[in-house]
């Protein structure tokens, strides 16, 4: 008989082990882990950072990118801000702006009216107090300077 009172015990599966919880955890074990229980109450009341508004992701310095980004070259269907032509937007702290540019060619067609539209647009961009364009040469331009964007536009990837 006690044969088969053993075979019964082996038989039935043991119970599940207890779940470990958060707050089963002692104050004092966490306290030396060096951490507090809560250890997200600081980032979740975090601020975020002030940007600046000539600084990317400021209003201005975004609403800048986004005037570019309407201007397209008259010879290639993609905005000059994606075709690469766009070297920098300095933005000063009286929200005169600075645009660096370049075009695909010195003989480009438009080399005499884009960088006056493009200072036209940016000057319209609420907040900007005067836009000032250089057009550069060095370093040139080349297909390379491209967004992905725009070498998927163009077929090239």
């Amino acid at each position: 008989m006690s044969d088969g009172i053993e075979r019964q015990e082996l038989d039935a599966a043991p119970p599940p082990p207890p779940r470990a919880r958060v707050e089963d955890a002692e104050a004092p074990a966490m306290a030396e882990a060096g951490r507090p229980r809560d250890y997200l109450d600081g980032f979740l009341a975090a601020k975020p950072a002030v940007i600046a508004e000539g600084e990317p992701g400021g209003s201005i310095y975004d609403g800048v990118i986004d005037a570019l980004k309407e201007i397209y070259d008259p010879e290639i269907p993609v905005n000059i801000y994606e075709l690469g032509l766009i070297y920098g937007v300095d933005v000063t702290t009286d929200n005169h702006v600075v645009v660096t540019m370049t075009l695909t060619t010195p003989n480009c067609p438009v080399a005499e009216s884009m960088p006056g539209e493009v200072e036209l647009r940016v000057g319209a961009v609420p907040g900007v107090g005067s836009a000032e364009v250089n057009l550069i040469w060095d370093p040139p331009w080349d297909p390379q300077k491209m967004s992905d964007e725009a070498k998927l536009e163009l077929g090239m990837l």
